[in-house]
């Protein structure tokens, strides 16, 4: 009975305790985020001066980007029928026609099929040497700009490695000054060193992968040119016997 009696009393005491507990818990949890978040701002500016010339790389990177690839794939498209209205045009001996067809497709292929219509009268191999050099001339407008996001990619992480050595004389710089190893030290510059070498890395992996991508669209667009070039010199072939 004693000890029924003893429990009753303790009873609410415990529960107070545990939903106070409880209660405290909960609050700490709900503000521990509120003080880790941070804005993307923030973030970048934490980075230090070094962001600058990262922030330019990512831009320069993006452009040349989207430029090369919406270049690379129009320059791409050419009507499947081309080549056949081409030989049309030939083989009916309207050359005229043939050279009014090739500047109104705005194309790599019909580009370099206008320089071997121009040369129709001259020997096979001129005509060949022709296509070659327009075919030189195309590959060097699909390739422009391409080979600078190589360089983007190589050196986006070194200065991302940059940010770190900043990062790492800020804390030995801050240590001789107070002469006092504390955390709040350390992690300054390792924050620091942290965000620029990521970003670093960030950049330099968009831009590898938009390097070698442009380059199997670019390397796609050659072979069509080159194939465009085979069947036109076919082509002048079978007319010329």
């Amino acid at each position: 009975m004693f000890h029924s009696i003893l429990l009753q009393a303790a009873t609410p005491t415990v529960t107070a305790v545990v939903a106070d507990t409880a209660k405290k818990i909960a609050d700490a949890a709900a503000a521990a985020p509120a003080e880790a978040q941070m804005s993307l701002i923030d973030l970048v500016k934490s980075g230090g001066p070094i962001m600058y010339p990262l922030g330019l790389l990512s831009l320069i990177a993006v452009y040349f980007f989207i430029e090369r690839y919406l270049f690379i794939k129009r320059s791409a498209k050419m009507s499947p029928n081309f080549v056949d209205s081409l030989r049309d045009f030939i083989h009916n001996n309207n050359i005229d026609a043939a050279k009014a067809f090739c500047k109104n497709t705005d194309s790599p292929q019909a580009r370099i099929m206008l320089k071997g219509i121009t040369k129709l009268n001259k020997p096979i191999n001129e005509i060949e040497t022709s296509l070659e050099n327009a075919g030189r001339i195309e590959a060097y407008k699909l390739e422009k700009n391409v080979n600078l996001l190589g360089i983007i990619a190589g050196i986006a992480p070194m200065f991302g490695f940059i940010g770190t050595i900043l990062g790492v004389i800020k804390i030995f710089y801050n240590i001789s000054l107070d002469n006092n190893i504390s955390i709040g030290h350390i992690s300054g510059g390792l924050y620091e060193k942290m965000i620029t070498s990521a970003t670093g890395l960030a950049i330099g992996i968009f831009a590898f992968i938009a390097y070698h991508w442009l380059n199997v669209m670019v390397n796609a667009a050659i072979k069509n040119m080159e194939v465009s070039s085979i069947d036109f010199m076919e082509m002048i072939q079978e007319e010329k016997h």
